[in-house]
């Protein structure tokens, strides 16, 4: 970093500022940085296995977890005594700082790692250098009851949606790389449906520059941590049909008569009386349209 502006109302305030240095945004790690002592070998177990996939940054990693993992031997009761909380606050505090936590490099392709529970979804978006991770922001949200009824693809692909508009700042006119499970996108870019809320995911998601790569154990163990982590009742399910989002479109393509009739027609309607051929079609003219 060879130049940086430091901003204040005062020069006294300029220096305040500049000797604290350059901090993570506290709502990037607040999901890590909030969390509750695990309850349950479940939960350590959880937690773990995301620590573990940044022990390359972690000295002595094995050392410091070893109260922790202690708990996950057979016939041990369950008592999360204060070696237990030393370790697991220690752990913490490495998960939020760097150097596992770093600004992103905008010449590099995103990484998104995002699952989905019975109950939340959790997402961590950052990069791969020089073959290592590295965190951007922390992710996770719970599920309305509405959403909690869904069955497990679209659970998955409502966690993928929910990934792509809590980061989309970062995403825009970058290149993306998802780990999910394959047949969820499969399913949502797929499917021969008419209901709003699933043509605004697929619009949401033609937006972005982004392959799909699968979910191996490894990339699986942080989003699938964050997925099972149980928010507070304040807080605000994650929105699916995104009500403030407007369609316009992108370029000056000829649309078929039939197509602007289909925008007037109710999903009902659509389903009983357009032809498959025309379904296709529609849906193709569909990528026309962006999400803004």
């Amino acid at each position: 970093m060879d130049d940086f502006t430091v901003y204040g109302d005062s020069f006294d305030a300029c220096l305040h500022h500049l000797d604290r240095g350059i901090q993570v945004d506290p709502t990037k790690v607040d999901v890590i940085a909030k969390l509750p002592y695990p309850t349950n070998q479940k939960e350590i177990r959880g937690f773990l296995g995301h620590a573990g996939f940044y022990r390359r940054f972690i000295k002595d990693f094995a050392k410091i977890a070893q109260p922790l993992t202690r708990l996950l031997q057979n016939k041990v009761d369950f008592d999360f005594d204060q070696s237990c909380k030393d370790a697991f606050q220690l752990l913490k505090q490495k998960l939020v700082t760097a150097p596992i936590i770093r600004s992103p490099d905008w010449n590099l392709p995103f990484e998104i790692m995002c699952d989905a529970s019975d109950f939340s979804v959790g997402a961590v978006l950052g990069q791969k250098i020089d073959g290592k991770n590295y965190v951007i922001f922390y992710a996770s949200n719970t599920l309305n009851q509405a959403q909690r009824n869904y069955d497990t693809t679209k659970k998955e692909m409502l966690a993928v949606v929910y990934s792509f508009e809590k980061f989309r700042p970062y995403l825009l006119g970058s290149k993306v790389i998802v780990y999910t499970d394959h047949a969820v996108i499969k399913y949502l870019l797929g499917k021969r449906e008419s209901k709003p809320r699933l043509i605004c995911w697929v619009l949401l998601l033609q937006k972005i520059d982004w392959e799909v790569k699968g979910n191996k154990g490894t990339e699986n163990k942080v989003a699938d941590h964050l997925s099972r982590i149980k928010q507070g009742e304040e807080e605000e399910a994650i929105p699916d049909a995104f009500p403030e989002e407007h369609l316009f479109s992108t370029m000056h393509s000829q649309l078929t008569s039939w197509t602007h009739q289909l925008a007037q027609l109710d999903p009902a309607e659509i389903s009983a009386g357009v032809t498959r051929l025309k379904e296709e079609q529609w849906f193709a003219d569909l990528a026309n349209y962006l999400v803004t």
